[in-house]
């Protein structure tokens, strides 16, 4: 079977599916966001603060070439890895890709959690709904080039896993 890529907007619940469906399948586990800060020592907010966006996603675009070459694998991928098209020709290669998504009051209450999100970092409420809104109608139709798309704002994770397994069960050949 082929890998099992997570993408989806921040606050979605790719990493604690990705680890649940790993499991299950037993395959190893990647998160990208993890990967990119184990391996330049430096957290994704710190590589902002220092570099700017441009040089993490350098970051995360060899990260994602190196994950894609892998086999029997569940990747959580970071919310933004979709803009850059090499990124997922490289994932959809020898990967079932699988969009989640959730509401914005959903994302708001899930990302609020913790302060680790450089793209939301606003004390308002207010201020990060509009960010959250405005990311997501700019990356929602890349997110819909997805094999299978889950709503998650009702789900846990352990029901989300159930849908993906229910899917890739049928075998189904993902498009080119």
């Amino acid at each position: 079977m082929k890998n099992i890529v997570l993408i989806g907007f921040m606050g979605t619940g790719k990493t604690s599916t990705g680890r649940l469906l790993a499991n299950r399948l037993g395959y190893s586990f990647v998160d990208t966001d993890y990967k990119i800060e184990k391996d330049c020592k430096q957290t994704i907010k710190e590589m902002f603060e220092a570099h700017g966006e441009s040089y993490f996603r350098e970051k995360e675009a060899a990260v994602v070439q190196k994950i894609s070459r892998q086999r029997q694998v569940v990747v959580s991928t970071g919310g933004g890895t979709i803009l850059n098209p090499a990124n997922m020709q490289a994932l959809r290669k020898n990967g079932i890709i699988i969009s989640l998504t959730a509401s914005v009051d959903v994302i708001l209450e899930r990302t609020g959690r913790r302060n680790t999100r450089p793209l939301l970092e606003h004390k308002d409420d207010e201020a990060r709904r509009e960010i959250i809104t405005a990311l997501r109608a700019e990356r929602e139709v890349l997110y819909k080039r997805a094999d299978l798309i889950i709503n998650t704002s009702d789900l846990t994770p352990l029901q989300v896993v159930e849908k993906i397994m229910g899917f890739v069960k049928k075998d189904v050949k993902p498009h080119a």
